[in-house]
């Protein structure tokens, strides 16, 4: 199992992971580091021992029920990117682009627009956003996965 701290490569990248069974299980970085650039991997609703928060009830055939806690999985998923960002001195208002992908557009839509201003802190956050509805995510409970993408200022400190 990976180190949660930030590691350093020999290509200039910095990487951090969480330490959850997945990383090593498909082989990714939770967040790299390129410059002054951060790119976060889909996020999810998980603890730190990778334990799902308020995980969808599924059907005979393992697919979804209900749709009712897509606010909690979105909140904790928020969270989850703003500790990552924050190994490389970033917050949200770093980031440029989020991308969610989500398993029930409407369900996502009724949400979403309290729960990204919260989060951000404002009105209008300052970041490009799409919301994808696809087919499947990579745990059957899992409703939502968001990706980001953050642009440290110039004047940052380097770590």
């Amino acid at each position: 199992m990976q180190s949660k701290d930030v590691k350093a490569a020999l290509n200039g990248k910095e990487a951090t992971y969480f330490g959850v069974p997945w990383e090593d299980a498909y082989g990714y970085a939770q967040a790299i580091k390129v410059g002054d650039t951060i790119h976060v991997s889909g996020q999810l609703s998980h603890d730190e021992k990778g334990n799902l928060i308020a995980p969808a009830s599924l059907d005979e055939s393992g697919k979804p029920v209900e749709f009712s806690m897509m606010e909690q999985q979105m909140r904790v998923t928020y969270a989850n990117a703003v500790k990552l960002l924050a190994r490389f001195g970033a917050t949200l208002v770093n980031v440029v682009e989020e991308t969610l992908y989500v398993l029930d557009v409407d369900a996502a839509f009724t949400v979403a627009g309290k729960v990204r201003k919260e989060v951000y802190g404002t009105a209008r956050p300052q970041c490009a956003s799409n919301l994808i509805g696809v087919a499947r995510l990579a745990f059957p409970q899992q409703l939502i996965e968001i990706t980001f993408k953050a642009i440290l200022p110039v004047d940052a400190k380097p770590r």
